[in-house]
């Protein structure tokens, strides 16, 4: 089986059964016990002095452990069978994807909010965001979800595609250990400020392609002009250097306003405003978030297939 068919068919195989099944709540997950890894590290290690180095140091390990893992893994299922290799490439494809869940819990809040009231659409955002929901309006907790999708089409979606198209299932795997690092120990606060610092610039490191890749795809989906001015408007606007960028995308395409002051663990945030029309998001306009999604994620795996296939024909 040549090389080609072997990267392309658990793409496909992967990213169908996430479109199927979206997230599994009951069976093993690698980022699970990527997490388990995490916190056992963190105990252990964030405390005394040097704890950047610390911090640096659990990083790259767990990083280098994921990707030879997985090489090592790969590459011996490849010789006893080129079935096996399959299956466990297109399992941790399906692993490595997050599309369809995203799209479910971003409908989830809507439903809610629509149809049990405020409190019940703020206690389910708070299921998929880090800010503080207790106060939030119903036009923030749209926008919050609208946020989250647009941001974390890059970080669930097309950043893994990414790191596959350039190192396989192994590269896939570490992207997801950088990330989950970012999510655990990433944060600027007395705890992690230090001993997460390395983990977060090297979270901001590999996805300042996929963010803008993202970004570009979903004004291009729409055919929107102005998502693609709001790209360049109101990308680099944002906090994070590459969170901005889907997020403008996503507020152009949508015609409104992104951003602003949030609480976060107890914290004011300032976030700076991503467009100016500060209309109000309808319910039915979830609709056309995830349909985005969707065609992003799916355009993204068919250009990969074809990278693949030139390059290995």
């Amino acid at each position: 089986m040549d090389k080609a068919l072997l990267l392309i068919l658990p793409l496909f195989t992967g990213y169908l059964l996430d479109l199927l099944l979206g997230d599994p709540e009951r069976l093993p997950h690698p980022i699970r016990l990527f997490g388990t890894a995490i916190y056992k590290g963190e105990k252990l290690l964030n405390k005394g002095n040097n704890r950047f180095l610390k911090g640096a140091l659990l990083t790259g390990i767990l990083c280098v452990t994921a990707f030879l893992f997985f090489q090592f893994s790969s590459q011996w299922l490849l010789t006893l069978h080129p079935a096996a290799y399959l299956v466990f490439c297109t399992v941790f494809v399906y692993y490595g994807l997050a599309n369809k869940t995203l799209i479910a819990e971003g409908k989830k809040v809507f439903h809610a909010l629509e149809t049990q009231g405020l409190e019940a659409g703020r206690k389910q955002l708070s299921r998929i965001v880090g800010r503080d929901t207790t106060a939030l309006t119903p036009q923030q907790i749209r926008i919050a979800v609208l946020e989250t999708m647009s941001e974390n089409l890059s970080d669930g979606v097309i950043a893994p595609l990414f790191y596959y198209a350039i190192a396989g299932v192994p590269g896939m795997m570490t992207y997801k250990m950088i990330n989950t690092l970012d999510s655990m120990i990433g944060y600027r606060n007395e705890r992690y400020e230090q001993f997460g610092k390395f983990a977060a610039r090297l979270d901001d490191v590999v996805n300042f392609i996929p963010a803008r890749i993202t970004a570009l795809l979903m004004a291009l989906v729409s055919w929107s002009r102005r998502g693609l001015l709001f790209i360049f408007q109101y990308g680099n606007k944002h906090k994070s250097p590459n969170s901005g960028y889907p997020e403008a995308a996503l507020a152009g395409i949508l015609d409104t306003r992104f951003g602003g002051p949030n609480i976060y663990h107890g914290k004011l945030v300032e976030k700076p405003f991503i467009g100016a029309n500060d209309r109000t998001v309808l319910h039915h306009e979830i609709k056309l978030a995830s349909s985005i999604n969707h065609k992003v994620c799916f355009i993204s795996v068919l250009l990969i297939a074809g990278i693949i296939y030139l390059t290995y024909t």
